[in-house]
């Protein structure tokens, strides 16, 4: 069974950090573009960072360039978004995705999703 599973999400003061986990299984996440979107209320679905298999290519959005590092563990199944200085707009649900073929950060370049989690960011 495919499955993506985050978890480190929760509530932290404007500046602060926080490190997302995402846990694959069911398929072998080196041959797998993996990427961090995220949601806030009324918003679409948006790019925050992914990965090509192999860090081939790295994509940031503006929005979070400086601030966040996307990382891989292809050994261990593992997905990282390390997020730091952290502002109010960053305030959303985040997800980590995965795709075979994926060549471009966006929501519709990936087929498998994990199940989201929320980010507070409190000013």
């Amino acid at each position: 069974q495919v499955q993506l599973v985050e978890s480190g999400g929760g509530l932290v003061q404007a500046g602060g950090s926080l490190r997302l986990s995402c846990a694959a299984s069911g398929f072998n996440l080196e041959n797998y573009a993996i990427g961090w979107f995220r949601q806030a209320p009324g918003k679409e679905r948006e790019g925050v960072s992914c990965v090509s298999h192999s860090y081939g290519n790295t994509y940031y959005a503006d929005s979070v360039k400086g601030r966040f590092t996307i990382s891989r563990d292809d050994a261990n199944k593992m997905i990282y978004l390390q997020m730091s200085s952290l502002k109010p707009e960053d305030t959303a649900v985040y997800y980590c995705a995965a795709d075979r073929w994926s060549t471009q950060c966006t929501r519709h370049f990936f087929d498998t999703w994990g199940q989201g989690t929320q980010v507070t960011v409190a000013s």
